[in-house]
């Protein structure tokens, strides 16, 4: 099963993370890297689109616009096979003995399947819908895709990218297109913001068209989200390999870019679906792959079981919902995990502070290369369980110093018998000169090791040195 003809390419995946980074100060209005940890805000205003009226007829055209539309693509301009359905491949697909894994390129399933599901998640969701009612939309847009769209059979594969994945990436992309655009702004600045909003959720760019809310000026009430945002954005140089445990013995030397945005504070509405986001996008030169890392975190639910004063000390469990790509020249990885999290933060005096956190929880699917290939697939599928864990301590507001590990094994179900564990560990040093720039230091490195019944086992490691220059942003 195939759509590479039309999801993001290598090319489109560099243009985007250059639009984000451009995009980032239209609507970053508090930097929350810098935020105080005395500030304690427990209340939480929902975020809501400007359709507030639900409309359940239009939601259902719309997804399926997202359904006919790739299809009349593949069968019509791009004359796929698999596109040519009819009531015998239905009827075969309508069985569920029939589902198997499919053998479609790495960046199409673990990239391409999950931006799909999110376009089934936002035809709901910018209709009026809340996030759990969303949810059984996108479950239903990927059955009836693996179902009727496609001569080959259902795969378990797809299903859950699609879903899952869809669910995350799309709730995260309904919050940065509501956050950024302010009913209250006139002008190119609106303008521009609106075009943003529709590049990041196009679901929600077509209702606010519809609606003709599009470049309207009116007060925003409760339509407009307030959530802090903040934005940090590293470029500068590395060095790496994948044959030596050193990344100086026969490294290798390119630029690197890194953006991070944060949507919320952890304290703040925990109880509301992704109240708290993180994204990370980084790319670089000299490697496998343009796309280095996508990463995005988002909130569940979540519990204070701080015992102290709270001004001092804070404790939260946070039940996050998390999705990351990883491509380097030792290995790729794509997996969707479910987490429970314990965040701390200690309070020493005004200058000292000290932030910790440890997550564990199931892997839903991970896609892990497989070099002995199986059914014509690079990778095999499986769940496992993950683990992360790090602290940062910060000195004056000024100094900085982090380390985290995060962890995770993986039994493979569709591919050569094995089981693997990834391993990521990273150290940084960062100094801000002046207000919003900051130099940093940072070292590192993956792991991957693949333990096989029936070939030796695999060992791969990619190990980094990394020196930026950082741009911190948090007021337009």
């Amino acid at each position: 099963m195939s759509l590479a003809d039309l999801y993001p390419s290598k090319k489109t995946l560099l243009i985007s993370f250059i639009f984000f980074c451009i995009a980032c100060p239209l609507f970053a209005q508090n930097n929350i890297f810098d935020q105080k940890p005395e500030v304690k805000l427990r209340y939480y205003r929902d975020v809501r689109d400007t359709t507030v009226k639900r409309r359940f007829g239009r939601a259902v055209a719309e997804l399926g616009i997202a359904e006919i539309t790739p299809w009349i693509f593949d069968r019509y301009v791009a004359n796929k096979d698999y596109a040519r359905i009819n009531w015998k491949s239905v009827s075969h697909n309508l069985s569920p003995g029939n589902w198997e894994f499919d053998n479609d390129p790495f960046q199409t399933n673990q990239f391409g399947h999950p931006y799909h599901g999110s376009l089934f998640y936002s035809a709901f969701r910018s209709n009026g819908f809340s996030f759990w009612q969303s949810v059984p939309a996108t479950m239903a847009g990927s059955y009836l895709w693996e179902t009727f769209a496609e001569t080959q059979p259902p795969s378990p594969n797809d299903f859950i990218n699609t879903s899952f994945g869809g669910i995350v990436l799309g709730e995260m992309t309904f919050r940065l297109s509501s956050r950024i655009v302010n009913n209250r702004q006139r002008g190119f600045k609106r303008q521009a913001s609106e075009v943003a909003g529709l590049i990041i959720n196009p679901m929600r760019g077509l209702n606010r068209i519809l609606d003709g809310t599009w470049g309207k000026v009116y007060g925003n009430s409760t339509e407009r989200d307030s959530s802090k945002i903040g934005a940090e954005f590293d470029l500068g140089g590395r060095i790496f390999n994948s044959q030596s445990v050193s990344p100086f013995e026969h490294g290798r030397f390119g630029w690197f870019a890194r953006a991070r945005l944060l949507y919320g504070v952890p304290n703040e509405g925990f109880r509301k679906p992704f109240s708290n986001i993180s994204i990370t996008a980084e790319v670089g030169r000299d490697d496998s792959s343009t796309v280095n890392v996508i990463s995005v975190y988002g909130s569940l639910t979540g519990w204070d079981i701080s015992k102290v004063d709270q001004d001092k000390m804070e404790n939260l469990v946070i039940l996050s919902a998390n999705y990351d790509y990883i491509r380097n020249q030792a290995f790729f990885y794509g997996a969707q995990s479910v987490k429970f999290n314990l965040m701390s933060q200690l309070k020493l005096t005004q200058n000292v502070i000290i932030s910790g956190s440890l997550g564990a929880g199931p892997i839903l699917l991970a896609a892990v290369p497989d070099q002995y290939t199986y059914n014509s697939r690079n990778y095999d599928y499986g769940p496992g369980f993950a683990v992360n864990g790090g602290g940062t301590i910060k000195l004056l507001n000024k100094l900085s110093y982090s380390a985290n590990y995060r962890g995770g094994w993986m039994v493979t179900v569709d591919g050569n018998k094995s089981h693997y564990f990834l391993h990521t560990f990273s150290n940084e040093v960062s100094y801000m000169f002046i207000k919003g720039l900051s130099i940093a230091a940072e070292s590192g490195y993956f792991r991957l090791e693949g333990n096989y019944h029936d070939y030796p086992d695999v060992n791969k490691k990619y190990p980094y040195l990394r020196i930026s220059t950082r741009y911190s942003i948090g007021n337009l």
